[in-house]
């Protein structure tokens, strides 16, 4: 397995200061992806998770028109459509991996996957 090759966050230090990491994701190609959570980051209620995702939509429209040439609102409604198809019909269940009984992150990936 190759290492993970992490976003370089060096130059937005300053928009990071204080902040609180609390998901990461990987996807493989053609294959799963895997979550990485800490949901003590964002406190006990998970609508704090819901309006992260939703903001991460927005951004995320963002950084695809840019890097594929696209409108925004394209991306966008492209992004949402993958979210209602994913929620309508999932195309895998999350499993949990072994984890210890004081582990703050909590992982999830496919079970088959970790064979």
């Amino acid at each position: 397995m190759s290492k993970p090759v992490p976003i370089n966050l060096v130059p937005h230090a300053a928009l990071l200061e204080d902040g609180r990491e609390f998901l990461r994701m990987w996807a493989k190609t053609d294959g799963p992806m895997a979550c990485f959570l800490n949901p003590a980051q964002l406190g006990a209620d998970p609508f704090l998770f819901g309006m992260a995702l939703a903001d991460a939509v927005r951004h995320g429209a963002r950084a695809w028109a840019a890097a594929v040439n696209v409108p925004v609102e394209h991306a966008e409604e492209r992004i949402w459509e993958g979210l209602d198809a994913e929620r309508a019909k999932p195309t895998d269940t999350p499993g949990d991996l072994a984890q210890p009984a004081d582990a703050d992150v909590i992982t999830y990936t496919r079970p088959q996957d970790l064979n």
